[in-house]
């Protein structure tokens, strides 16, 4: 047995399980779950006729590198995006399962031990997707939490990073809009990240699995393909960018996404996946084709979220604290009391789940950022949003 198994921690919706394993059900209401990020709108059913027109692809075995078809329509739709002059479909993008699957296998591909030197170290936002951490551990390297917290408007600090563990650094993973703030990466932010790659030779893995959801039609959130372009770095040397359909287009069991950037990258990237067995259905590309083609089940989608943190944040009162996140589905919440005892006391009195902020940290420079905050992932129908939203106020009342 792999030993580097031993260093994972329980998944946190496994934590949540144990948390809320022995708390009383509550009759008086009906249970409704903010706790876990899944989309639930909708599946728009152009994509699901899409899918089902394109069943005879089942008969094949795909290929690893995707349908040319499907790469051209990312590449075309990265362009579009981001305004971006040229994307190369044959050697800057591969179709991946889903963003999740390849975030992890990128550790294995970039990470390498060198005889007589210190364990690489990955860099990773606090709090964090878990999935970022798995990579590092698994791969035989050290994760290095850089916290993210309110007083610097939950941007990295990566000024705290000393220079002796930056030159242990293989592989830093972003993640804008980030996951649960909702912060997005200005500009001067990827400035400075791709300044630090210059100098130590880390690679980049963004993961821009929320760009899709915002608020502002006028200013969509800044992608590092985009950063990139405008900072002169054409070639997305040391970057690689992980999207997926799932939140964008409401469809989380397709497991269908991409991955673009560097070339050499991608590259190595399809030589380690034809290996590992991740080839993307046939039956899955055509369908994702038709999605990506499409922006106007998009801007639906999003308007549907922006009418839930409408509806909800004038909800979230004093005790509690938050603010409107840029992008994203969460509400990253301050409790005036721990979280883990304030997510099971609000589920023993009112029936709704929500995820406790610790669960989503580590304790990293003396601090748990995650701690006194949860998360709400308004993925319900508006009706329940509003409805927990009110519950959460009623019970915050007992701490004024």
């Amino acid at each position: 047995m792999n030993s580097l198994l031993e260093k994972l921690q329980p998944y946190p919706f496994e934590k949540l399980r144990i948390l809320f394993d022995k708390v009383p059900a509550q009759p008086a209401y009906r249970r409704i779950e903010l706790h876990i990020g899944e989309p639930k709108h909708p599946t728009p059913d152009f994509i699901k006729k899409a899918l089902v027109d394109s069943l005879s692809g089942l008969a094949q075995y795909p290929a690893t590198a995707g349908m040319p078809l499907l790469r051209e329509t990312i590449a075309k739709w990265l362009e579009r995006r981001y305004h971006l002059p040229k994307v190369d479909p044959s050697t800057q993008v591969l179709p991946i399962n889903g963003s999740r699957e390849a975030l992890f296998a990128i550790g294995q591909l970039i990470l390498e031990h060198k005889a007589g030197a210190q364990v690489p170290l990955v860099i990773s936002p606090n709090p964090f997707y878990q999935i970022y951490e798995g990579a590092a551990l698994l791969s035989g390297a050290e994760p290095y939490f850089v916290n993210a917290l309110p007083e610097d408007g939950f941007a990295m600090d990566y000024a705290s990073v000393p220079d002796d563990a930056w030159k242990r650094v293989q592989l830093v993973f972003t993640c804008s809009p980030a996951n649960p703030s909702g912060r997005v990466m200005a500009l001067a932010d990827w400035k400075l990240l791709f300044e630090l790659s210059d100098r130590h030779g880390f690679v980049i893995a963004s993961d821009e699995c929320y760009s899709e959801l915002y608020f502002d039609e006028a200013k969509p959130p800044m992608g590092g393909l985009q950063a990139a372009q405008q900072l002169g770095r054409t070639d997305f040397r040391r970057l690689l960018v992980f999207s997926s359909l799932s939140k964008r287009s409401n469809v989380p069991g397709m497991r269908s996404g991409f991955v673009a950037g560097d070339a050499k990258l991608i590259k190595a990237f399809l030589l380690y996946r034809t290996y590992h067995g991740s080839a993307m259905s046939n039956t899955v590309q055509m369908a994702s084709v038709a999605a990506w083609n499409d922006e106007s089940h998009v801007f639906e989608n999003r308007q549907v979220y922006a009418a839930k943190f409408k509806a909800v944040g004038p909800l979230i009162n004093a005790p509690l604290v938050t603010t409107q996140p840029e992008a994203g589905f969460y509400y990253w919440v301050r409790t005036p009391v721990d979280d883990t005892v304030f997510a099971r006391d609000f589920l023993e009195a009112y029936n709704v789940t929500v995820l406790p902020g610790s669960y989503l940290a580590r304790e990293a420079q003396g601090v748990n950022p995650g701690r006194n905050h949860i998360r709400l992932a308004l993925v319900a129908p508006i009706e329940e949003c509003v409805e927990a939203a009110g519950r959460l106020n009623e019970f915050s009342k007992r701490y004024q």
